[in-house]
C-alpha cells in the first residue's frame, strides 16, 4: 500500500479509499511514509487525521453493520445443523467446529480486500476438499489419529483465512505479520466481548427468575449459541472499522507480560530440576511442557507483531525478547529430547509424531528468531527483520497441519 499512497498523494479520493478497505494497513504504511511527503499540505492534512483517529470510534457503515448480522445469522444456521438435521451432535462438532466461523471470517476478508478470484477459488476448492474429507472419516469415538487431525484442521481453515487476509498485497511477509496482529487484537476483543455476555446473560436469566420463568434452556440452545456464533465476527468488525481501539491494548499486554513470563519460565525449569520430574518417561508432565512451550511462543509471536507499527524498540525491550527465546529453545530442546526417547523406547504413535514434528519446526523457527533478535539487538533494535521471519515461516506450519489432518488418519490406520 505504500507505492499506492506515494502514487496517489495528489489525489484525495483515492487516499479515501485506500483509507476505507483497509484502515489498519493504511494508517501503518502512511506512518512510514509520511516523512517523504511531509512537505505536502496534503499529506499534513492526513497525519493530523491519523492521529487523532485514537481519540473517537466508529460503527462503520450501515451495510457493513447488516452484513455482520447476516452472517452472524448464517454462522448460527450452521452452527444448529446437528439439531436442524437430527445428526449426532458430536459427530458434528468435533469434525465441523472450524467450518462455523473461519468460512465466513474468509469471505469477509475476501469481500474488503477484494481478493482476485483464483485465489478465492484457491481456498473454497481447500475448504469443500476439507469438509467432504473430514466428514467421511470413520465415526470412532476413540482414536488418536482422529483427534489430531480434527485440531490441526482447525489451525489449517485458520491458515486459509490467512491466505484470504494477506490477499494481493505485493508485501505478502508484512501482511502476514499484520494477520497475527489482527489475531491477538480479536482475541482481545473477543474476550471482552464474551464476558460482557456471560453478564448480560446471568442478569437476564435471573430476572426471568424472579417472575417464575425458566428460560434458561431456551436462551443457551438460541440465543447463547447465536452469541457465541457472533462473536468473533463482531469482533473482527470492531478491529477492523476501530483499529485504535485494541491496538493500544494488545501491545502493552505483550510487553507487560513478556519479563513476567520469563521469570516464570526460569523459576519453572528451576523447580523441574528441583523436584527431579523427569519428562522422559511421564506423558502427563510432557504435555503440559510443551502447551508452555506453545503459550511462550505466542508471546514472542505477538511480541514481535506489535512491530507492525513500532519496528524501532529500545534495547530493553529487544533484550527480554532474546533471553525469553533462548529460555523457551532449552525448554523445546528439553521436550525434543524426551520425545525422541520416548519414541526409542516405546516406538512411534500418532502422538508422537505429531508432537515430534511439531517440536522440530518451533524449534527451528525460535533459533532464526533468536538469531534475528541477537542481530537487533546489536545493531538499531530495529525488529522488522524478527518479524519477517515469522511471517515467511507461517506458511511452513500450515503444510505440517495439512499433513497431520489429510494423511495421519490413513498412514496409521485411524487407530
Amino acid at each position: 500500500m505504500r507505492e499506492e499512497i506515494l502514487l496517489n498523494i495528489d489525489r484525495p479520493e483515492v487516499l479515501e479509499r485506500l483509507y476505507r478497505q483497509n484502515k489498519r494497513g493504511f494508517t501503518h504504511d502512511f506512518v512510514q511514509v509520511y516523512p517523504e511527503i511531509r512537505d505536502q499540505v496534503i499529506a499534513r492534512v492526513w497525519m493530523e487525521r491519523l492521529s487523532g483517529v485514537g481519540d473517537e470510534h466508529t460503527w462503520g457503515e450501515r451495510g457493513e453493520i447488516l452484513r455482520i448480522f447476516m452472517a452472524s445469522i448464517l454462522a448460527f444456521l450452521i452452527a444448529k445443523i446437528p439439531e436442524i438435521f437430527g445428526i449426532d451432535e458430536e459427530f458434528f462438532y468435533t469434525r465441523n467446529i472450524s467450518f462455523i466461523v473461519f468460512p465466513i471470517l474468509g469471505a469477509y476478508f475476501a469481500w474488503k480486500q477484494k481478493i482476485a478470484a483464483w485465489r478465492l477459488g484457491l481456498v473454497g476448492l481447500m475448504l469443500s476438499i476439507s469438509v467432504v474429507y473430514v466428514n467421511i472419516l470413520p465415526p470412532l469415538r476413540t482414536s488418536d489419529t482422529l483427534t489430531l487431525a480434527f485440531f490441526h484442521l482447525i489451525l489449517f481453515v485458520w491458515s486459509l483465512v490467512g491466505f484470504i487476509y494477506v490477499g494481493d498485497s505485493d508485501r505478502p511477509l508484512q501482511k502476514r505479520l499484520e494477520f497475527l496482529r489482527y489475531n491477538g487484537d480479536l482475541l482481545v476483543m473477543g474476550t471482552i466481548i464474551f464476558i460482557a455476555g456471560m453478564i448480560l446473560t446471568a442478569i437476564t436469566v435471573g430476572l426471568f427468575k424472579l417472575i417464575a420463568l425458566n428460560i434458561e434452556e431456551f436462551y443457551f440452545r438460541y440465543i447463547g449459541i447465536f452469541g457465541l456464533a457472533a462473536a468473533p465476527l463482531l469482533a473482527t468488525y470492531l478491529v477492523q472499522v476501530n483499529p485504535q481501539l485494541v491496538g493500544r491494548v494488545s501491545p502493552v499486554i505483550a510487553r507487560i507480560f513478556t519479563p513476567f513470563v520469563l521469570i516464570m519460565l526460569i523459576s519453572y525449569l528451576v523447580a523441574v530440576f528441583y523436584t527431579g520430574k523427569n519428562p522422559y518417561t511421564d506423558r502427563e508432565f510432557l504435555l503440559i511442557f510443551n502447551l508452555l512451550l506453545a503459550g511462550v511462543l505466542a508471546i514472542i509471536l505477538f511480541s514481535v507483531a506489535d512491530g507492525i507499527q513500532r519496528q524501532t524498540r529500545n534495547k530493553t525491550e529487544v533484550g527480554l525478547l532474546l533471553a525469553l527465546s533462548l529460555v523457551t529453545i532449552l525448554v523445546n530442546g528439553i521436550a525434543l529430547s524426551a520425545i525422541v526417547f520416548r519414541i526409542n523406547e516405546w516406538g512411534i504413535t500418532p502422538n508422537r509424531l505429531a508432537v515430534l514434528g511439531s517440536n522440530i519446526l518451533i524449534l527451528t523457527n525460535l533459533i532464526l528468531v533468536a538469531w534475528r533478535l541477537l542481530y537487533s539487538l546489536k545493531t538499531n533494535c530495529n525488529t522488522e527483520l524478527v518479524g519477517k521471519t515469522i511471517a515467511w515461516f507461517l506458511p511452513i506450519y500450515t503444510a505440517w497441519a495439512a499433513f497431520v489432518t489429510f494423511t495421519f488418519p490413513v498412514i496409521f490406520g485411524y487407530k
